[in-house]
């Protein structure tokens, strides 16, 4: 190992400084795959995927050609690492991926007009700043919401601080009979993820006795996961979802009611509203950097 000074390009991630911390971007590497898409000059767009999304069943799909199906599978599986700083194109990438085996033109509209978004979002990312040492996290559920078979999204978001440092996007695995059920099986799913978190915290020597608060705004899952005397109307769901509760019981978690306008999470669970979606995108603290040095072996005065 050897030190070659402050970082500034890390394998297609671009790091930014500034007086209030460092931003973390793919702006060079999102070029890239514009340009092999053939759309470096493309017009932007406000969001990822239309809020009004139309399923017709009764018109068949067309399957692409030989050609742009295999274009459509290498530029979904790059934009797949442009999520690591990029929570916003999250969503949309879940809804891309679940058609990789078979795309067909609407997928390939939808394709194209993330390219737009990205178009015009090029040099937006992560910041991080320095903050409390507080890890809370988001959970949210849209019920039913994959419109073929029905199955539900789970979106969970997490931060340490202000900084957000982990989101995940999950079309979950059986078909939800209530949206308190898909709500309370996005709380476990939640949980997993903070378990570990927590550990991972703990090896770089950031160490809480609190519970870790996780957001819903789910108020029958929440009964739920407090009260086992709820759990008598929840046998069909399986057992191991019901971890949470031993979670809540030894003091790793507590949840916290929120409204449903300050859920962050909903913007991984579904297809939003312009304003909306731009709002939640600047509740997670999305947004192009304001740079007054780069990195590198670079020194200046920062303050």
């Amino acid at each position: 190992m050897k030190n070659l000074g402050r970082i500034s390009y890390f394998l297609g991630m671009q790091v930014s400084y500034s007086a209030s911390g460092l931003h973390l971007s793919q702006a060079n590497y999102a070029a890239s795959i514009l340009h092999r898409a053939g759309m470096a000059e493309c017009k932007p767009i406000s969001s990822p995927i239309s809020s009004k999304v139309i399923v017709d069943s009764t018109t068949p799909a067309i399957p692409l050609n030989i050609a742009t199906a295999d274009l459509f599978r290498h530029l979904v599986g790059s934009l797949q690492y442009l999520t690591l700083t990029g929570s916003d194109i999250a969503f949309t990438m879940n809804k891309l991926c679940q058609h990789m085996h078979s795309p067909d033109d609407t997928d390939f509209k939808l394709l194209k007009r993330l390219l737009r978004y990205i178009k015009g979002t090029i040099k937006f990312g992560l910041p991080i700043t320095a903050t409390s040492l507080d890890f809370h996290a988001y959970s949210d559920s849209d019920w039913a919401g994959d419109p073929l078979n029905r199955k539900s999204i789970t979106g969970f978001c997490a931060f340490l601080g202000s900084n957000l440092i982990s989101w995940q996007v999950k079309k979950q695995k059986t078909v939800a009979r209530s949206s308190t059920e898909a709500e309370y099986r996005a709380l476990a799913t939640a949980a997993t993820d903070i378990t570990w978190l927590r550990r991972l915290l703990q090896e770089f020597q950031i160490l809480s006795s609190k519970p870790t608060v996780l957001m819903s705004d789910n108020t029958s899952s929440i009964a739920i996961a407090n009260d086992p005397i709820f759990h008598a109307r929840t046998k069909h769901i399986e057992i191991d979802f019901h971890f949470i509760r031993e979670c809540i019981q030894n003091n790793v978690l507590r949840i916290s009611h929120v409204h449903t306008t300050d859920q962050l999470a909903d913007l991984f669970t579904k297809a939003l509203s312009i304003p909306r979606f731009q709002d939640l995108c600047d509740k997670l603290n999305i947004a192009e950097a304001t740079v007054s040095l780069r990195g590198g072996d670079k020194q200046a005065d920062i303050s």
